[in-house]
């Protein structure tokens, strides 16, 4: 899959100044977008997924920051995080998140901006992994709140060959193997990506 990460930072930099900040990074495993790494003070980057730290911890490693990483493992909706920050950034990760109206009061209480950085709306990929109700929700709940600033972007195409698209479409399910099918005698993919950022800022009048 060809997605131009160096963009997607620099465009996730230009939309909050995380400079000198401490930052709580939910989902942040995977290390595919470290180097956004480079701007706070310091970073507590949360993810439940083991294996996505262990790539996070080379990342990491790699790019010569490890003195300012801590990586937790744990599900954010239910542990205790070890610190309150200067913002708290949810890395493509709020629509996975059983609850993201919950998440992202939670987050509220971490952290007086909150920055949702997330798949678009009007993403064509959520369609082929089945993705597009979760991200709707997640959209949803950061619109009642209620953001102070948002912008939508438009990533590089995805471009899986054929296998791959046959992989993404395993781990998403029956669904996402149906919608893809289409694809399995091609050797290139295009899939449109877009992507959006929001900032909300606390506190607000948080639901019950």
């Amino acid at each position: 899959m060809a997605t131009d990460y160096a963009l997607m930072i620099r465009n996730l930099l230009s939309f909050y100044d995380f400079n000198d900040k401490t930052m709580i990074a939910i989902g942040a495993g995977g290390g595919q977008f470290v180097a956004y790494g480079h701007a706070p003070r310091r970073i507590v980057a949360i993810d439940q997924d083991a294996a996505a730290l262990d790539q996070l911890r080379r990342a990491v490693a790699e790019n010569g920051m490890c003195g300012k990483f801590e990586l937790v493992q744990g599900d954010f909706l239910t542990m205790d995080v070890p610190l309150r920050g200067d913002v708290v950034l949810f890395d493509f990760c709020l629509h996975e998140m059983a609850d993201p109206a919950l998440a992202l009061r939670r987050a509220g209480r971490l952290a007086p901006d909150v920055v949702v950085f997330d798949h678009g709306r009007k993403s064509r990929w959520t369609h082929y992994v089945v993705e597009e109700e979760k991200v709707k929700l997640a959209w949803e709940a950061v619109e009642r709140l209620g953001a102070a600033r948002s912008k939508e972007y438009s990533a590089e195409p995805q471009v899986p060959g054929s296998r791959r698209a046959s992989r993404e479409g395993e781990v998403q399910g029956d669904v996402a193997l149906q919608r893809i099918e289409k694809f399995r005698s091609q050797t290139n993919i295009t899939i449109p990506l877009t992507y959006e950022l929001a900032l909300v800022r606390f506190p607000v009048r948080l639901e019950r």
